[in-house]
């Protein structure tokens, strides 16, 4: 008789002069494995049914990212930093290696997020986002914004801010949160249009009022490869002074030719930053692509300048700790080194400024050069 039959058929009359009969245990539920060990930080193997103690614990991916990030270094003196720029396949395997550390949806706790960011992908690490205070007059609930605090040379913390470019719609959140972090330099590393909207127009040709703030253009002038307007953001009776850089040389969906405005850039920014006490504000469109070359490029020459060597990788691990996905490309990361062994080379040889700028033709020239092989 096959076992449905028996356990369909009704129970027989209970009978004391016989036992009764044998019952197998009912059956556990399967259980999947997440279920199993209860959390998705570590797995302890049970090896007690194998006969032997359980020797050690298997990490989930996330921790051995994370892991990774931490502890992943490569510090390069000047000369390895000129023969590591121009390995371009020991780049690529390193670059690759990188863990993304990108934020699911699942992971933001943020309702109604979805609608103030720009990509749907992109989304601001939680344990480093910036978070909107509501003013002092709205007894309102903190806000979001797309927008991560960034470490700095040495791990200063909140030495940048990395965000995305402001949507018609977060206009007021980006002057808020410039007005709340009391930031004084903003960098932009975008245009406005490139084949699709990179971002909205958020400062004044003027003057012209965002949000709950009056802002006045004061002066604009150009420069190789960038913009520099001085602003003054007021709020009530209270001014305060903004300098905006509008990096424009940079080609959409490539990398610059040359390395020399990004550094005339960054130099501009780290000689300005004593000017106020809030992080240097930096975006471009998604806030990680090339808004990361400019934080990696900044930090990179810091290191530089104050010991002669550089920790490339060890910088972009530290940037995407912070914000999932910086240095968005290969080419991105392969134009980061030739940027740093530019400006390694320009410290090395103490060139004098010349009519071209800050960095002597000849280096510009062995830059460009390099760079032709990433185009």
């Amino acid at each position: 008789m096959s076992m449905s039959a028996v356990s369909s058929a009704s129970p027989p009359a209970e009978d004391p002069t016989t036992p009764p009969p044998m019952t197998t245990p009912p059956r556990k539920a399967s259980v999947r494995l997440q279920e199993r060990r209860g959390s998705n930080l570590s797995l302890l193997l049970d090896m007690n049914s194998l006969g032997v103690e359980p020797v050690c614990s298997v990490s989930t991916p996330k921790e051995v990212w994370l892991q990774q990030l931490h502890t992943s270094t490569r510090s390069l003196t000047h000369t390895l930093l000129q023969q590591a720029a121009l390995d371009l396949d020991t780049l690529n395997v390193e670059y690759q290696k990188i863990p993304l550390n990108y934020v699911s949806a699942a992971e933001l706790d943020v309702p109604g997020h979805t609608m103030k960011d720009r990509y749907k992908t992109i989304l601001p690490n939680p344990e480093s986002r910036v978070i909107l205070k509501s003013p002092k007059e709205e007894a309102g609930p903190d806000r979001y914004i797309n927008a991560n605090y960034m470490r700095g040379y040495k791990g200063t913390p909140r030495a940048y801010i990395a965000t995305q470019g402001p949507m018609v719609h977060t206009v007021g959140d980006f002057w808020d949160m410039v007005w709340q972090e009391r930031s004084s330099i903003i960098v932009m590393v975008t245009r406005l249009k490139e084949n699709n909207e990179k971002c909205e127009p958020y400062w004044p040709q003027e003057t012209s009022r965002f949000g709950r703030f009056l802002l006045r253009a004061r002066d604009s002038r150009e420069k190789d490869g960038f913009t520099v307007t001085d602003m003054e953001i007021q709020l009530c009776s209270e001014r305060r002074p903004v300098r905006h850089y509008w990096f424009t040389s940079w080609p959409d969906h490539h990398i610059p030719q040359c390395t020399a405005p990004l550094l005339r850039l960054v130099e501009e920014p780290i000689t300005d930053c004593d000017s106020g006490p809030g992080p240097i504000i930096v975006h471009c469109s998604a806030g990680i692509g090339r808004t990361g070359c400019f934080i990696a490029s900044s930090i990179g020459c810091q290191q530089l300048r104050e010991t002669n060597q550089v920790d490339i990788l060890e910088t972009v691990c530290q940037l995407r700790l912070d914000r999932g996905g910086m240095i968005q490309t290969i080419e991105q990361y392969q134009f980061l080194y030739s940027t740093l062994a530019q400006y390694s080379r320009q410290l090395h040889q103490n060139q004098v400024p010349d009519s071209q700028g800050a960095f002597g033709s000849l280096g510009i020239t062995l830059t460009c050069r390099i760079l032709c092989r990433f185009s």
